[in-house]
């Protein structure tokens, strides 16, 4: 069987506000550098894994608290309070439209070869509302979909063998089946596209930088691994 065409995306790549909207956030800066403004290490894991798989990288370019590109349209959390009523449509267009349109043409290529792997790579903060959050790594996926099972349950696999002791879980800390651009994306190609989400703790980008990069290094190794097989 050959391999899948492979496509790595991080929606929550940036925290980045375009000019037009700083004054949005004129009263709270610091929310910008919280993971409700974005995903720390996620972008540098999804850079490093995409060269490692020799496939193109779809990087999202705004704070996901102007437009949030990991949601649908009509999902109510799709902008935040620091949105501009009268830019939504603006943010959009500008913004979420094209990059999911990116996606959809990077699956499409993929098809070509038969079946596609979309890594969504993103990061999760250790504690959340006080409580703390038992997973360092989680595989986002669709029990129903079998493709998708077989490939997390490998990877998970590899992934606990490559670092020991670390906590691998299944669908956490969130489902795989909640909206998302890997859901709409299932629902649009069917059985032969894969969506996997990957969530990283984000204690692993706040450690030492040698240790970062090893773990880093030992994900992407187990990706890589779990798609040859």
């Amino acid at each position: 069987m050959p391999p899948p065409g492979i496509v790595v995306s991080c929606e929550h790549a940036s925290n980045f506000v375009p000019a037009r909207w700083r004054r949005a956030f004129a009263h709270d800066t610091g929310v910008l550098r919280t993971h409700r403004a974005w995903d720390p290490g996620a972008a540098l894991l999804a850079a490093e894994l995409a060269q490692s798989l020799g496939t193109s990288l779809h990087c999202g370019k705004v704070t996901r608290l102007l437009v949030d590109l990991n949601r649908s349209l009509d999902n109510p959390g799709l902008h935040s309070e620091f949105t501009p009523e009268g830019s939504r449509n603006v943010l959009q267009q500008r913004y979420w439209l094209p990059y999911r349109a990116a996606i959809r043409a990077g699956v499409r290529r993929g098809l070509k070869r038969g079946a596609v792997l979309h890594l969504s790579m993103h990061s999760f903060t250790p504690v959340l509302h006080g409580k703390v959050r038992d997973v360092d790594i989680g595989l986002l996926y669709d029990p129903a979909r079998s493709n998708e099972k077989s490939f997390v349950l490998r990877l998970q696999r590899l992934l606990k063998r490559a670092l020991p002791g670390m906590r691998i879980r299944l669908n956490k800390p969130y489902r795989g089946t909640d909206d998302g651009c890997t859901t709409a994306l299932r629902a649009e190609f069917g059985p032969r596209y894969a969506g996997i989400e990957i969530e990283l703790n984000q204690s692993f980008c706040a450690g030492p930088a040698a240790r970062w990069q090893a773990e880093r290094d030992a994900i992407a190794a187990a990706i890589s691994r779990a798609i040859e097989r």
